[in-house]
């Protein structure tokens, strides 16, 4: 069976399937006629390969050869098959390509869930080299269709993303010999998109969920813009310290609090990156500079400095400066000895934390980026210095968290126009 397909810019595919497999050749046409005499023979041909009556080379392009009429002198040569030309297997091969520890396990599980998507859309067993602008705009479209958080429709920047992975997915494939060309991004519409809410103090946004009439999928996008004043967090803190289960907990959140580190980079510190000698922490990266492990220094604040000390004489062992002890209740096997931190366990350790006070809400321990970013900046700090401290940012994200606390708005706007 054999069937047409018309792309946006009126030229014709034929699509067929062999080997349980799904096939899609160009026809190099415009002509319906044409294309509809050509997609016969292809059908024809089909026939005869199922039956026997014709051979199919090992090196040979399914595709070219239907359309030869199975001749190796047609008037267009046959191209060597290529090893590999299906979603499914690139998408499996390029995952099991990528070395140990050159990714963060949650930009792996980020990729993963694309590719996911990428084959239940487009099909895993898609003909790659086939691929064309026609294709990804379906793609975008029926993505934009789709549910998100909280049954929100799924956002441009999320689209976005899925296809920068494919994109990484096609690069990798050709400097591998699999395919040819560049991926045809140009002049894709994407749904249209809403502009982050800057962050905003817990009071603020408490104050505009009791006004009402707001959905769950809007709260929760002001909870994820969360940020905690320098008194907040304070009291955040000392709430820990009385309530935490474990004692390397509120050293982590006065460690992610103090420094603006994100949560892979707490748990990748090691004994070796705390210098009390020069006041500071070194920070490992992995997100700044693509292919490329970079490190960022901060500035030990005196609560810090004060609680690594007399946390890391009573810590468990190991070589990094959080570790599970081998005795903690775990939800599986125990261990020998203690042993890194996972990313799950570290967020099941914040939702604990701050189970059932005001903080509740918070999302996570990104919530201390936010806060040390605005109220570094709310302090008046050079922007230079906020920028190392926390490692590059994006204009957008400075864009979010540069303003002023509502209180000093307030004061700056008084000495504008007194009363």
């Amino acid at each position: 069976m054999a069937w047409l397909e018309k792309t946006t810019s009126g030229h014709f595919h034929v699509g067929f399937r062999h080997g349980g497999l799904k096939y899609k050749k160009a026809l190099r046409t415009k002509d319906a006629e044409a294309a509809s005499a050509r997609a016969h023979r292809v059908a024809e041909n089909l026939m005869l390969l199922e039956t026997g009556r014709l051979h199919l080379p090992a090196d040979a392009d399914i595709g070219a050869f239907l359309l030869a009429d199975g001749r190796q002198d047609a008037e267009r040569p046959i191209k060597a098959k290529r090893k590999l030309r299906l979603l499914g297997q690139l998408a499996k091969t390029f995952m099991a390509s990528i070395p140990d520890g050159a990714l963060e396990a949650s930009t792996i599980k980020g990729m993963q869930t694309h590719l996911r998507h990428l084959r239940r859309v487009l099909g895993t067993s898609f003909d790659l080299p086939s691929l064309e602008l026609g294709d990804l705009q379906a793609y975008v479209d029926t993505r934009g269709k789709d549910k998100g958080k909280r049954g929100k429709c799924l956002s441009a920047a999320t689209i976005r993303k899925e296809l920068t992975t494919l994109r990484t997915l096609w690069n990798w494939s050709k400097d591998a010999g699999h395919l040819k060309g560049q991926l045809a991004l140009k002049g894709i519409r994407f749904p249209k998109e809403t502009e982050k809410p800057p962050f905003q103090t817990l009071a603020e946004i408490e104050r505009r969920i009791a006004r009402g009439m707001l959905t769950d999928a809007e709260q929760d996008e002001l909870w994820c813009s969360l940020f905690l004043t320098t008194p907040e967090l304070a009291e955040l803190l000392n709430y820990v310290r009385e309530t935490a289960r474990h004692d390397f907990v509120y050293p982590m959140f006065v460690f992610s609090a103090h420094t603006g580190a994100r949560r892979s980079e707490i748990l990748r510190s090691r004994l070796d990156d705390i210098d009390f000698a020069e006041g500071q922490i070194l920070v490992r990266e992995k997100k700044r500079v693509r292919g490329r492990a970079t490190t960022r220094r901060v500035p030990l604040s005196p609560l810090l400095r004060q609680v690594l000390r007399e946390y890391l004489p009573m810590r468990p062992g190991g070589q990094y400066t959080f570790a599970a002890p081998a005795d903690m209740e775990r939800s599986r096997n125990k261990k020998a000895s203690p042993e890194q931190i996972t990313r799950d366990q570290a967020h099941d350790h914040f939702k604990r934390a701050v189970s059932g006070s005001r903080w509740s809400e918070a999302r996570g321990w990104h919530v201390f980026r936010h806060s040390f970013c605005s109220n570094c900046a709310a302090a008046g700090i050079d922007q230079r210095l906020i920028n190392a401290w926390v490692g590059h940012q994006t204009e957008e994200m400075v864009k979010r968290y540069r303003h002023l606390i509502p209180d000093q708005q307030q004061r700056a706007i008084a000495e504008v126009f007194p009363e």
